[in-house]
């Protein structure tokens, strides 16, 4: 702010250009007293490997873009819902807690998902059957194997505990040695550091923080703005992680007798009922704000 001049604009923009290289320093001090080192560039994966800078490599994240179908109809029918889109509160934040390979992903023979390792996993899907929600999968049209993060799985092997849906069909996976706790100091500090900024009213804080959580997530697989760490698992694991966080964040609302009417992206859902009766409101990482209001149908 001093360099700035006071210019709060031009303090926070100079900020976010520091903040790939900042964020990076802050996973290396997070990291000392570890138990073990992990890999930090992971190349020669095929699932994983891009075959140019212009397309993806083989990994599904379960990225959700959905809208009951139910509801729709009902709409057209003439009948109203009023409708409160809800935002998850940095919801990258919140997915660094997941389980991280720790070394270099190694091919497996295996048909079970393993809780102590991490990785991809090359599955096909379990029926759906439930129309008021999302599929966990994600908005995927196309049948069969697919390649899958960890953390997907661990969801679809969630609902089956709790009798959603069969367990997915796992064909083999390429694992490491796993750890929850990889980036857990890192998500604490930055969880912390954010939430005395709001506290205090402090914008530019919040961005800032902000884009050191987004920046990490968005080049930790494959970037030219990062040259710390190339661990594209790493990427897609997170990012499924904010997806399925999500997706139970709609599971746990139409258990609370509210309808799911849309979920999209990392952090979108929305809902038609009570939601403050099932969600906190405000900015903390646990609680949600509603973004806008609207009404579907009806005259």
């Amino acid at each position: 702010m001093e360099r700035a001049a006071g210019d709060l604009d031009t303090a926070t923009a100079a900020l976010i250009k520091t903040a790939i290289p900042d964020v990076m320093n802050l996973v290396k001090a997070s990291r000392v007293g570890a138990r073990y080192e992990h890999t930090e560039f992971v190349k020669g994966i095929e699932p994983l490997s891009r075959q140019s800078q212009k397309t993806s490599d083989a990994i599904w994240e379960g990225r959700p873009k959905w809208q009951n179908p139910e509801v729709r109809t009902r709409v057209k029918s003439g009948q109203p819902y009023h409708v409160s889109a809800l935002d998850m509160n940095a919801a990258y934040l919140s997915a660094l807690k997941c389980w991280l390979p720790i070394g270099k992903l190694v091919e497996v023979d295996t048909d079970r998902h393993d809780p102590k390792q991490s990785g991809i996993y090359r599955i096909t899907p379990p029926e759906w059957k439930h129309p008021a929600l999302p599929n966990p999968i994600g908005d995927r049209k196309e049948p069969g194997e697919i390649w899958v993060p960890d953390s997907l799985v661990r969801q679809l092997v969630e609902n089956h505990r709790h009798g959603l849906a069969d367990l997915p069909t796992i064909h083999g996976a390429m694992l490491s040695g796993a750890s929850e706790a990889m980036l857990e100091k890192l998500r604490r500090a930055l969880a912390e550091v954010r939430k005395e900024a709001i506290a205090t009213g402090d914008q530019m804080t919040v961005d800032y923080i902000k884009a050191m959580y987004a920046k990490l997530v968005s080049t930790v697989g494959e970037s030219n703005a990062n040259f710390e760490i190339r661990r594209p698992d790493w990427m897609h694991i997170i990012r499924s992680k904010a997806f399925t966080n999500l997706w139970r964040k709609a599971l746990r609302a139409h258990h609370a007798g509210l309808t799911v009417v849309r979920v999209s992206g990392t952090d979108e859902l929305h809902v038609s009922g009570d939601w403050r009766a099932v969600f906190s409101e405000g900015r903390n990482l646990n609680q949600v704000k509603e973004k806008e209001t609207y009404t579907l149908g009806g005259k």
